[in-house]
């Protein structure tokens, strides 16, 4: 008798797994995420290097200064967007500043003055708000990471080279090479981005590679940047970028 209602059952399962639209159901379910992501994904790379860069930037600022209400609300929506679509960038990121980010809260906890949130512990209390403004800075952090992570996820070397040399170009007028300097910084952000996503540290390996001679790593010393041209949708992002840095700053 068991064995007869095991066969089936498992016919059952058989004959639902069997049918195309079950199928269809499931696929949709699970490929739904991916394609909400690609949208976003899609609509990101159509801007210009440089637009997405100055964006992040011009963002960055406002954080500083937006009230509570607005900066949680723009937090949220940084942060789903990172989570969305550079969740394992966004999650080595953090984990590798996690203690940046407990020194931050530990310092404004016991450097701020105001009331303890203990009395009963004294001068072992930290204050409220010090905590406060610990967590204020603490969400300002992780947007800026968020930000961060989808901008360097989802943009070759050879973009952020070509965005970082179309905001030094005007440095040209001071004589300054602004060729040299994307190139430089784009390389630290790099270097910094790969020390930060390491798994383990090795000590060795930072002296060695004091001694590495230049281009040994990528067999040259030539980078092919991209020709990428300003549309009006770079226009108009910047527009909202500096429109919320105003709005902010009042």
């Amino acid at each position: 008798m068991a064995a007869k209602l095991l066969h089936s059952e498992l016919s059952r399962r058989s004959a639902f797994l069997d049918d195309p639209g079950v199928w269809r159901i499931v696929l949709s379910n699970e490929l739904h995420h991916l394609e909400w992501s690609a949208v976003l994904i899609g609509a990101i790379m159509k801007f210009h290097p440089a637009a997405q860069i100055l964006t992040w930037c011009v963002l960055v600022v406002s954080l500083q200064t937006m009230s509570l209400g607005i900066l949680l609300v723009t937090a949220g929506f940084i942060l789903l967007g990172a989570y969305a679509i550079s969740r394992h960038k966004f999650t080595q990121l953090v984990r590798r500043t996690r203690w940046v980010m407990l020194s931050l809260i530990l310092i404004y906890a016991y450097c701020t003055p105001g009331q303890p949130l203990s009395v009963s512990i004294g001068i072992l209390s930290p204050s409220i708000d010090g905590l406060v403004d610990g967590t204020l800075q603490l969400t300002r952090l992780l947007a800026a990471l968020a930000g961060l992570a989808i901008l360097l996820d989802h943009m070759h070397r050879q973009q952020l080279i070509a965005g970082l040399f179309t905001l030094f170009a005007p440095l040209q007028l001071i004589g300054l090479p602004p060729e040299r300097l994307a190139v430089r910084l784009a390389l630290t952000l790099h270097y910094a981005e790969v020390a930060l996503l390491r798994e383990k540290y090795v000590w060795h390996e930072d002296l060695d590679s004091l001694f590495d001679r230049p281009g040994e790593s990528n067999g040259g010393s030539a980078i092919e940047l991209p020709v990428i041209r300003f549309l009006i949708s770079d226009v108009l992002l910047l527009g909202c970028a500096f429109v919320l840095l105003a709005v902010t700053m009042q």
